[in-house]
């Protein structure tokens, strides 16, 4: 299976699907995969359009899967778009159906462990991130991977090991903004202001719709689920807030 892409590879990787579904417009491949590239864009914060990007997401992959229902690529690209959605109980079952075609898919497997965690079981994130990093060291989703484990870190208020996790996903993806944010928060709890003041400017610049201009943009953009709220607040807000993120 393919790997999807990551950061700003999310925006080449549309142009490319977009040609490859030019070149042979039956394909279902290139739908499935324009699809995960469009949602990838989303979740990464690379998109201009989130809305249109989804609602051309969600046309493909029906027309994928109801092609080839068995498609694993498709039901990957289905959970998603659910997630992007921030539809988390309903994105498990097509994550589910992508691992039960293809068992050690471990970006798949991450994605599933990683909205179970949305939808409420904290439990389920860190394990599957770390088997996926295991299964595919190399992945081009790594970055990501090392971002869920330092965000569960810090929500649960280990926020020196957190640290670590996220300025390696900083590492690995210097141009996605989500782990930048994710350390500016860290950092603003730590007590270093300057660092952290750095990540934020860095993070503002990357993402493209504007969610860390203020609390209220961010909890419009992007939702963690209802049962973590409180541990969002409590820790990365009160980060934030440190940084100088207004909340509205």
């Amino acid at each position: 299976m393919p790997s999807a892409p990551r950061g700003d590879a999310s925006i080449t990787a549309v142009a490319r699907f977009e040609k490859a579904l030019e070149r042979d417009p039956g394909s279902i491949g290139a739908r499935a995969s324009l699809a995960l590239a469009l949602s990838d864009r989303v979740l990464d914060q690379m998109s201009d359009s989130a809305t249109v990007d989804l609602a051309r997401a969600e046309m493909l992959v029906e027309q994928a899967l109801s092609a080839a229902p068995r498609h694993a690529l498709a039901h990957f690209a289905k959970g998603q778009i659910l997630r992007a959605q921030n539809r988390f109980e309903a994105a498990i079952p097509a994550y589910e159906a992508a691992v039960a075609l293809e068992r050690d898919w471990a970006p798949v497997l991450a994605a599933l462990g990683h909205c179970k965690f949305l939808a409420g079981a904290i439990g389920e994130a860190i394990p599957a991130q770390e088997q996926a990093i295991r299964r595919r060291p190399r992945d081009r989703r790594i970055a990501n991977w090392h971002w869920r484990i330092g965000m569960v870190h810090l929500l649960q208020s280990r926020t020196d090991t957190a640290v670590r996790w996220l300025e390696k996903a900083r590492r690995l993806n210097p141009g996605l903004p989500g782990p930048r944010a994710w350390l500016a928060s860290a950092y603003a709890l730590q007590g270093y202001p300057q660092q952290a003041s750095t990540e934020l400017a860095e993070a503002r610049r990357l993402s493209r719709d504007g969610r860390y201009a203020s609390l209220a943009h961010h909890q419009v953009a992007q939702s963690f689920g209802e049962p973590n709220r409180s541990l969002i607040e409590q820790t990365f807000h009160a980060g934030l807030r440190r940084v100088g993120v207004p909340d509205t």
